[in-house]
């Protein structure tokens, strides 16, 4: 009778393996997620704190307006100058810039509650690995029996 509960105790860790392999996984895959909300807030809030220092700047002063690849532009300030926003799937519209700032801080506080939503995923994934890992570990030392602990 022992020799099946064998096969179905090895049924249970090949499938606790899997499991464990697919938790593994599907952190990796929310850690880039988590990666690329952290990036989009950075950019988000760099636009904002631009702005908000274009408004604090003496009139007429030169800006260096990055262009990209280390490249940059010169430009003078025109705070009467709508701002251009992109709205998601390539549109772009003009809007007075207060109105840019009110939706960019909106963005950041969209951006930092997915960020912790992500994290609590996270860590409670982390758990399920955790736990996982403590009980094939100890099916390990079992299996090993007390002769092989003693050696290890």
């Amino acid at each position: 009778m022992s020799a099946p509960r064998t096969e179905v105790t090895e049924q249970q860790v090949q499938e606790d393996l899997i499991r464990l392999d697919a938790y593994r996984d599907q952190l990796n895959a929310m850690l880039q997620q988590h990666q690329i909300l952290e990036a989009s807030r950075a950019d988000h809030l760099r636009a904002r704190e631009s702005l908000e220092g274009i408004d604090r700047a003496p009139d007429a002063a030169e800006l260096l307006l990055p262009l990209g690849g280390e490249a940059f532009v010169r430009g003078r300030i025109d705070r009467s100058s709508p701002v251009l926003i992109g709205l998601g799937s390539g549109v772009v519209v003009e809007l007075e810039r207060p109105k840019v700032v009110e939706l960019l801080a909106q963005r950041l506080t969209r951006i930092d509650e997915a960020s912790r939503e992500m994290e609590g995923q996270m860590n409670s994934l982390n758990d399920r690995i955790q736990s996982l890992s403590r009980r094939l570990d100890s099916i390990a030392r079992a299996a090993a029996g007390p002769s092989d602990v003693g050696r290890a």
